[in-house]
């Protein structure tokens, strides 16, 4: 029996994967279909170019890549310029650069230039910012290590809470709560400090309540179990300021509990505003907060025995009998149940 091989060239090409047009050049051999559909009843390329809402030389550079690559010919292609800046500069200037850099790390170009130019050296501001950033690049410079010596400045490191990402979006009550505390000196000497978490989508206005004698990562966190009690949807991430009770305990319950912690640029209040909001203790500018509606007119006993059961029934009266305006006169859980059914939980607020 003889056996008979085929070429190598078969089985290399037998390899081969076929590769599909990218989304691009699929949309530029539809557009090109189109146009040559539009002249081939009687239209003009300049009267189709301008139906399909392309420049008719756009056209064109596509049908001739098309004659002479084929689909490939449609794919994107690089810009980069076929002719690129060159440096300049020999290599006596970058090494002058380096080491001028080394000796003084917190001068910039416009110092550096005047160092060079006492030595002789011909050369301008944008030359020594390039050659500084082409000696970065090359990993050759590295910038010294920063040791901060000024206490305001000086922040703690977070290992689990980060800044808000721009494309986390909130789109459903309990993807983004926001927490705080508030300060209260109802009496001289008597200091205490509420932990109050306002959902933010969709202005719901729920708020969770609770009143402790110090604001501590402990306390902190024992809130957290509170408010995932409380809420009549799933929590899902919540957003702190820089306080110090919202780190150590309070960031590991956060941790174990798989929530996302968000925690705001120093000195920005405003993107805690609903909280914020909540907080406010000025009649004259706007309606109801907790300091107006509540504190402003508790005169029972201040031990936390007696404030809790009466700030619960604060939230409780708040959050599902009291109108708000800003939610068309609605509760908050009449909002919830009827802008929000997916994230509702009806058992729970019928419990409440």
């Amino acid at each position: 029996m003889r056996v008979v091989g085929l070429p190598r060239a078969f089985y290399h090409a037998s390899r081969l994967r076929v590769v599909e047009p990218s989304p691009g050049a699929q949309e530029r051999l539809r557009y090109l279909s189109c146009w040559q559909a539009l002249k081939d009843q009687g239209l003009s390329s300049t009267r189709a170019s301008q139906v399909l809402g392309l420049p008719r030389s756009t056209l064109y550079r596509w049908q001739r890549r098309l004659k002479l690559k084929g689909p490939k010919g449609l794919e994107e292609g690089s810009r980069r310029p076929h002719r690129c800046r060159q440096p300049t500069w020999g290599v006596d200037l970058p090494q002058g650069v380096l080491e001028l850099r080394e000796r003084y790390p917190r001068w910039g170009k416009d110092r550096l230039v005047v160092l060079l130019r006492r030595e002789g050296w011909q050369v301008s501001v944008s030359t020594v910012g390039r050659i500084l950033a082409h000696l970065k690049a090359r990993g050759v410079l590295q910038e010294p290590v920063y040791h901060p010596v000024s206490a305001s400045r000086r922040r703690l490191r977070r290992p689990y809470g980060c800044r808000k990402p721009k494309d986390y979006l909130p789109t459903i009550p309990g993807d983004l709560v926001q927490v705080d505390t508030l300060d209260l000196r109802p009496l001289p000497g008597v200091v205490l400090k509420q932990f109050t978490a306002a959902d933010r989508v969709g202005i719901s206005r729920w708020d969770v309540l609770e009143v402790r004698s110090r604001a501590t990562a402990s306390t902190a966190a024992q809130f957290l179990a509170t408010l995932k009690s409380r809420l009549p949807f799933p929590l899902r991430a919540i957003q702190v300021d820089g306080g110090s009770e919202f780190m150590a305990q309070f960031e590991e319950a956060c941790q174990q509990a798989g929530l996302r912690l968000f925690v705001l640029p120093p000195r920005s209040p405003k993107l805690n505003g609903q909280v914020e909001r909540a907080h406010r203790a000025c009649p004259e500018r706007s309606e109801g907060t907790h300091t107006e509606e509540f504190w402003e007119c508790y005169d029972g006993d201040l031990e936390l025995a007696s404030l809790g059961p009466a700030l619960l029934a604060w939230e409780k009266l708040y959050n599902t009998f009291r109108p708000h305006q800003a939610l068309g006169w609605r509760t908050p859980a009449e909002y919830i149940s009827h802008c929000h059914p997916e994230a509702a939980s009806l058992a729970r607020l019928s419990h409440m």
